[in-house]
């Protein structure tokens, strides 16, 4: 089912989402050779209840699951696509890409957002990597307008992203937020324009390229 929030919602997820930003920032700036995802974790859980917060991921169990998620934050480094694990074993490396994905919900409402970051010295395929799944997001979001569709969406993004060489993953994508950490609609990272649902104002998607 597809929820559309009121525009006092969306204040509130305003509110919540810069919030968040800077907590997600502040994470990113203490992403550094030596340092273990558990930190990592830790400044974050701790960041979101200093502003009175609640960690969204944390103890979040999804239908396809078994167990809930241990932690407040995703750190998927390299070749883990999502949903990596913090862990004290698990430290960072110079040459690594490292993806940081949060949640928080703030008075009663849920955002979440995401950035992959390289350690210093990064091989310049990764960093185009980096830069072009970044345009992609930003086109992804210009797309997202009333009246376009999930197609119109994900066609920007596979557009710009193979365009470049790369391939978007296909089994993952974004979703709705707000009332719940995932809600509907599924945001594929392809499709064709004009295609799939039709976007009406009070819609609120996180589109995750």
């Amino acid at each position: 089912m597809i929820y559309l929030k009121t525009a006092e919602d969306i204040k509130k997820l305003k509110e919540g989402g810069k919030l968040l930003a800077a907590i997600l920032k502040k994470v990113a700036q203490a992403t550094k050779p030596g340092v273990s995802s558990a930190f990592l974790d830790q400044l974050a859980y701790k960041s979101i209840l200093a502003v009175g917060g609640k960690p969204s991921f944390l103890n979040y169990r999804p239908e396809f699951s078994s167990k809930p998620y241990p932690a407040t934050l995703c750190v998927s480094i390299n070749d883990v696509i999502v949903h990596g694990v913090p862990s004290p074993k698990v430290i960072i490396k110079e040459g690594d890409i490292v993806s940081l994905d949060i949640g928080m919900e703030y008075k009663g409402l849920d955002t979440d957002m995401a950035i992959t970051i390289g350690i210093g010295k990064v091989e310049p395929k990764y960093r185009k990597l980096i830069q072009v799944t970044k345009e992609a997001l930003a086109k992804g979001i210009k797309a997202a307008q009333p009246g376009n569709t999930l197609g119109d969406i994900g066609a920007a993004i596979q557009n710009y992203v193979e365009s470049n060489g790369f391939a978007v993953v296909r089994d993952l994508g974004g979703h709705g937020v707000g009332y719940a950490v995932h809600e509907d609609p599924f945001v594929p990272n392809y499709g064709q324009p004009g295609k799939g649902l039709r976007l009406q104002p009070g819609m609120v998607i996180a589109l995750e390229p």
